[in-house]
C-alpha cells in the first residue's frame, strides 16, 4: 500500500527556506550533503543518499579530495557515529540515548538528512502524544461522508518513511505514554504497519528506519518495556570528554546560531565561553578542574546545550546593548538562570560556589562581581 499526503499549506519559496529562522539540517547543509554524494563512490544501502562512510564523515567532518572541507556536526568518539551509522544500514532501530544536552536531537536530525535527504519525519514525544502520531490518523470529514478509505487515512510521519523507505525521527520517546510507545513493537519487528479498518497494512520497504532519541534524568520518564527496547540498539552519548572538547562544540555551536541570527562576532569570546564551560563542568562533576575543592551540584543538568544557551544570550545582550565584546556581565545572568533551578537549594549552592570558588580564583574578579550583582 502506497500512501500519499494532499499538501494543507503552501510550499515554501526558495526565499523563504533562505530566511527561516532554523533551517532543516539538509537545508543548512545542502552543499556538503552535495559535495559529498558527487564524491562518494562507495557502495550505498537502498534509497540511502550517501554511503555509511560519507554519512559518518558529514557528522565527524573531514575535507574531500577536491578540498571541499565538511564541517563537524557533532564533536564526540568516531566509533559511536560509526555504531549509530551502521545500526541504520541494518534491520534494527537505532536508540540514541544520553542526559541532556548531549546533542541527541542534532545527531538524529543530522542523520537523517544524510541518509534521507529529510530529516522532517518526525513525531515529537510528549506526555500527550497519541497513538495516531504513531500510527495514522483520520480526516473525520472524509470518513463521516465516505467511511474508511484511503482518502481518508491521515499517514504519520513513521508510515510515510515505511512507505517510501525514508529515516522517521521519534524524539524523547521516554516521554510518550508506555502504551502509545508499545504501537511501535509491530512496526520494528514485523516491518508493517496494520491498517484493521481497510483491510490492509502498510509494508516497509528497504530504505525505512526509525532513530528514536531518549533520556531517563529528566521528570515525566516513561520506562520502555522489555519488548520494545529490544527492538533498538542503543548507542549512549556522552558528555564532552574535556573542557577543551567542549569549549570547541560551544564555540562552533555558538557561531553558528550567530551568524543565524545577525548577531555580531565577539572579539575575545573564547574566554568567556571557556570560563562558562569551566562553571558548568565544576559544579556538574562536583569538583574544581584542579581536583582541589570539592562543591555541591545543583539540581539542574548544567549540559552543553545550556552553555551555548547562556553564550548566545551573552553574546545578544552584548551586540544591542554593549560594544559587542563579550564580558563577564553578559554571561552572568544567564548562568544565574541555568544553575539555580531551585529558588532555595540551588541558590544556596550558588553562593557557595562563589565565596569559595570564584572569589579566590585569578583573573576571575570581574566575573565575580557581576555575578554578586545580578545574585543579590
Amino acid at each position: 500500500m502506497s500512501v500519499s499526503v494532499q499538501p494543507t499549506i503552501a510550499e515554501p519559496s526558495l526565499d523563504a527556506e533562505s530566511e527561516a529562522l532554523r533551517p532543516h539540517a539538509e537545508q543548512a547543509f545542502a552543499a556538503e550533503l552535495a559535495a559529498l554524494a558527487a564524491q562518494d563512490d562507495r557502495p550505498r544501502p537502498a534509497r540511502w543518499k550517501l554511503s555509511p562512510w560519507a554519512v559518518a564523515t558529514y557528522l565527524l567532518g573531514g575535507t574531500l579530495p577536491d578540498g571541499t572541507v565538511i564541517t563537524p556536526k557533532y564533536v564526540g568518539p568516531r566509533r559511536i557515529v560509526e555504531v549509530a551509522v551502521t545500526t541504520l544500514a541494518t534491520d534494527r532501530a537505532l536508540l540514541l540515548l544520553g542526559v541532556p544536552g548531549t546533542a541527541k536531537t542534532w545527531v538524529s536530525e543530522h542523520l537523517a538528512a544524510a541518509v534521507s535527504g529529510d530529516s522532517t519525519l518526525l513525531v515529537q514525544g510528549t506526555a500527550g502524544t497519541p497513538e495516531e502520531a504513531i500510527r495514522y490518523g483520520w480526516n473525520y470529514a472524509r470518513l463521516l461522508a465516505h467511511g474508511p478509505s484511503r482518502d481518508a487515512l491521515v499517514p504519520s510521519p513513521v508510515m510515510r518513511a515505511m512507505a517510501e523507505g525514508m529515516t522517521a525521527r521519534v524524539e524523547e520517546l521516554t516521554r510518550i505514554p508506555a502504551d502509545v510507545q508499545d504501537t511501535l513493537i509491530t512496526i520494528l519487528s514485523e516491518k508493517t504497519l496494520p491498517v484493521p479498518e481497510l483491510g490492509e497494512e502498510v509494508q516497509a520497504v528497504r530504505g525505512f528506519n526509525l532513530i528514536a532519541t531518549a533520556n531517563d534524568r529528566d521528570r515525566g520518564v516513561n520506562d520502555l518495556s522489555s519488548a520494545l527496547r529490544r527492538r533498538f540498539n542503543t548507542v549512549v552519548l556522552p558528555l564532552p570528554e574535556s573542557a577543551e572538547a567542549e569549549v570547541d562544540i560551544v564555540s562552533r555551536r555558538v557561531d553558528q546560531l550567530g551568524r543565524s541570527l545577525d548577531l555580531p562576532a565577539a572579539p575575545d569570546g573564547i574566554a568567556e565561553i571557556r570560563r562558562v564551560v569551566t562553571v558548568f563542568r565544576e559544579l556538574r562533576d562536583g569538583i574544581t578542574a584542579d581536583g582541589r575543592t570539592k562543591v555541591k551540584s545543583p539540581s539542574g543538568t548544567l549540559s552543553t546545550a545550556e552553555a551555548i544557551s547562556v553564550v548566545t544570550n551573552g553574546l545578544a545582550l552584548a551586540a544591542h546593548f554593549g560594544d559587542g565584546v563579550l564580558r563577564p556581565g553578559d554571561i552572568a545572568a544567564g548562568i544565574l538562570g541555568a544553575v539555580v533551578r531551585d529558588p532555595a537549594a540551588d541558590r544556596v549552592v550558588w553562593q557557595e560556589y562563589l565565596e569559595t570558588v570564584v572569589r579566590e580564583r585569578e583573573g576571575w574578579t570581574d566575573f565575580y562581581r557581576a555575578c554578586r550583582e545580578v545574585t543579590a
